[in-house]
């Protein structure tokens, strides 16, 4: 019975060590997908998905020209940047065919004295270029209840209760603007997330899952020998 009880534990915890490589793997080549697109020409604006198949887009840069929803803008909480709390700034972009697409515009910090009050950048009226890397909507956080509907700071954002919410559709993806000749100095910090490749703890993990192993088979060894050498 000890027998198949090691034997079952040992190869769980071999099967959990794979399981971790491949992870560590699998974020690396994801890395790799990410700075290939990265170095890619920058898309045609008119190529720009429009259906959910737009994550093959992700990560790819474009200049896209619209005019700003600014009374639409929402601001992100709980986003950090280097440790400190702040916001997200959010503005949907409407394009000349009259879908829109969410603009990451930047990131602020959050007023120690009062963390409602967000010191927003003022948005044209006009039509602007908006150059930036296209990549899946903002990120979720942990919440405690749903957001209120018109809310201008939220904790998360679904595009398509927002798209319904403003009456303007969204393409299924974001757009992170960055800084450039075309952005205006703000005050906003631009940073493209980046997908986590921190591989070194997957590593970590599967060699713990694998020392694990090779001890229960030391230890059921260890046990049998014990007993081959003890008195009768």
């Amino acid at each position: 019975m000890w027998l198949i009880v090691t034997v079952v534990f040992a190869a769980l915890c071999v099967r959990l060590g794979f399981w971790q490589l491949d992870r560590a793997a699998a974020k690396l080549a994801l890395r790799a997908e990410v700075a290939e697109r990265a170095a890619l020409p920058p898309l045609p604006a008119a190529a720009l998905a429009a259906t959910p198949e737009a994550a093959a887009q992700h990560y790819r840069r474009v200049t896209l020209a619209g005019r700003w929803l600014a009374d639409r803008t929402v601001a992100l909480d709980n986003r950090q940047v280097d440790g400190r709390p702040g916001f997200v700034l959010v503005t949907p972009l409407v394009l000349a065919d009259g879908s829109a697409v969410a603009v990451q515009r930047g990131w602020l910090p959050r007023d120690a004295s009062d963390r409602s009050r967000i010191a927003a950048p003022l948005l044209p009226a006009v039509p602007v270029q908006v150059a930036g890397q296209l990549a899946p909507p903002p990120s979720r956080l942990f919440a405690f209840g749903a957001d209120a509907p018109g809310a201008a700071i939220r904790q998360n954002l679904d595009l398509g209760a927002w798209s319904a919410e403003i009456g303007v559709p969204l393409r299924p993806l974001s757009l992170v603007q960055l800084d450039g000749p075309q952005t205006p100095v703000d005050g906003l910090r631009r940073v493209m997330p980046q997908p986590s490749a921190d591989v070194s703890r997957h590593r970590v993990y599967a060699g713990q899952w694998f020392l694990f192993a090779a001890l229960a088979l030391v230890l059921y060894v260890g046990i049998l020998v014990f007993r081959a050498r003890r008195p009768r």
